[in-house]
């Protein structure tokens, strides 16, 4: 495997090339958790995002997975906050001032926008992708579009 490289143009170029190298990892495992891992330190390294991670759906809630980023809530109850929310309506949600999100969960205050996908096993939601950032409106529609194909390559895997 080569090693990761990050390309300097647009958001859109970045994601088209990070997605390429996604494919080459992943088809070295066919462990979701291994290959979480190496998806948020992907996006991680190349975006250089806040805190960019994975909650798996254990039960009624969601539980810290893989991620890059410091300290992190580790348990997360359906319907609440950005991740239990996205978890609970099925759907992407772009949030471009967390104070603004009601029911936000704080777990940093340096969190200023969010951006949570989640991931589907046939029609049930196994996981959310959740990206932070500490930046305000860092996440807009090209963010969900490339997210979306990035968490279906890896469902495609497990």
């Amino acid at each position: 495997m080569k090693e990761l490289l990050v390309s300097n143009g647009s958001k859109v170029e970045k994601y088209t090339f990070l997605i390429t190298q996604i494919e080459s990892v992943l088809d070295y495992s066919v462990d979701i958790i291994a290959n979480m891992a190496n998806i948020a330190a992907m996006l991680h390294f190349t975006f250089g995002f806040w805190w960019t991670g994975f909650y798996r759906v254990f039960g009624d809630e969601l539980v810290l997975g893989p991620y890059q980023g410091p300290l992190a809530c580790t348990k997360i109850k359906k319907g609440r906050g950005v991740c239990g929310s996205s978890w609970e309506q099925k759907s992407t949600i772009l949030v471009p001032d967390v104070e603004k999100f009601p029911g936000h969960i704080a777990c940093s205050s340096s969190s200023r926008s969010e951006i949570v996908v989640p991931l589907f096993k046939e029609s049930e939601v196994i996981a959310v992708l959740d990206i932070d950032s500490d930046k305000l409106a860092t996440f807009d529609e090209v963010d969900k579009e490339f997210l979306e194909k990035i968490v279906n390559l890896l469902v495609v895997t497990k």
